[in-house]
């Protein structure tokens, strides 16, 4: 009875030691990315959408032109007719317009194998960890908001060039671009891709959703 005793208690510590670990790793510290480097990260990664125009918005394609200490800083530009759309951009510090051509320099965002962090513009924050689930939050800057994880599939259920994949989706609202006709951002995620796409939902029940293409994948 004695050693069967004291496998039971050694069997409960050993369970309890795992469940504390991974809970105080979970909500440690929501906002902060670890991880390895991701190759997505490298200089000379590119990232582009669709070749068709979406939503007014067409020949988008950024460049990393710099990695430091992690942090991959990024150059690129985009046509933009719908006004609205590029209200949302330029919201971005970095980010400008002229005429329907809307420039980015100098933005930057760390890429690890856990997922994906803005460091540019009062919305800086993690957009996602691959490993989060439904009802996590992670902060956005020192705004006061959160984003929060509000689908994580165990299928290959989303659309991605040619082939279904696995997803991660993170629910951003966006009170400030109410005016602007935009009531929230979903970015969506997926551990090998990295960010796969974005869908912004406006004012008036419609959405549009654009996908996202890197020339690099985590292993």
């Amino acid at each position: 009875m004695k050693k069967l005793f004291s496998l039971f208690l050694g069997i409960t510590l050993m369970v309890a030691s795992f469940s504390c670990e991974k809970w105080f790793n979970k909500d440690e510290d929501p906002g902060e990315l670890k991880g390895d480097p991701s190759p997505m990260a490298e200089v000379g990664v590119t990232v582009s959408s669709s070749s068709a125009e979406i939503a007014g918005v067409s020949n988008f394609q950024a460049t990393v032109t710099a990695l430091n200490d992690g942090v991959s800083s990024y150059n690129g530009s985009a046509t933009v007719t719908n006004p609205i759309i590029r209200d949302l951009f330029t919201k971005i510090p970095g980010i400008t317009a002229n005429g329907n051509t809307v420039t980015g320099k100098d933005i930057k965002l760390r890429q690890t194998t856990e997922g994906i962090e803005l460091l540019s513009g009062p919305s800086a924050g993690i957009l996602f960890k691959y490993s989060s689930d439904v009802g996590d939050s992670y902060p956005v800057g020192s705004t006061g908001k959160v984003r929060t994880v509000v689908s994580k599939t165990g299928e290959d259920d989303y659309g991605y060039g040619f082939m279904l994949i696995k997803t991660i989706q993170v629910e951003e609202a966006t009170n400030k671009l109410k005016s602007a006709g935009i009531s929230k951002i979903t970015y969506v995620g997926n551990h090998r891709f990295g960010l796969v796409g974005f869908n912004v939902s406006l004012n008036d029940g419609t959405s549009v959703n654009f996908p996202v293409y890197t020339s690099a994948e985590n292993k």
